[in-house]
């Protein structure tokens, strides 16, 4: 029997919260009967009774989300401007994206010229330290050490 008592507290407090937070929620303009805030007072001191009276009575049941043509803002305003879509000048669009190729092809020939620059670079350094390793083992004449021999001494 508890177990029922919780559920149906838990049910209710679930409810209560749901249309206190609708009804803060909601523009005034869509509350019917009775004021916004008188709503919000009738459901704050009277959980269950305020709660399914704003549900029945409270609250415009026709309500849906604002549309763009009703004054709601669009998610993302850059992309809805006039004309935002048709290019103006059909000439200037193919003369820009033109320029945009040709910056793009000089991006990657820099890109592959300063990949190949370290490259070289790499290898070059690479062959110092074998030049290096080389003299350094032909110094010591006739050492018997293999490759795995610590350097120096």
């Amino acid at each position: 029997m508890i177990k029922l008592e919780l559920v149906a507290g838990v049910i209710g407090f679930a409810l209560w919260v749901y249309c206190l937070v609708d009804a803060i929620g909601t523009p005034p303009q869509r509350v019917e009967h009775l004021p916004k805030v008188a709503w919000i007072v009738l459901v704050l001191l009277f959980p269950f009774v305020g709660s399914i009276a704003w549900l029945a009575l409270g609250r415009d049941r026709g309500a849906r989300p604002l549309t763009r043509s009703q004054g709601a803002a669009p998610g993302f305003p850059e992309y809805e401007r006039p004309g935002r879509m048709a290019a103006g000048d059909a000439g200037r669009d193919e003369e820009f994206l033109r320029q945009v190729r040709a910056r793009a092809e000089e991006q990657r020939r820099r890109h592959e010229l300063a990949r190949r620059e370290e490259a070289a670079r790499e290898e070059a350094e690479r062959q110092r330290l074998r030049a290096a390793r080389e003299a350094r083992g032909q110094g010591r004449s006739g050492s018997a050490d293999g490759p795995g021999a610590p350097a120096g001494g």
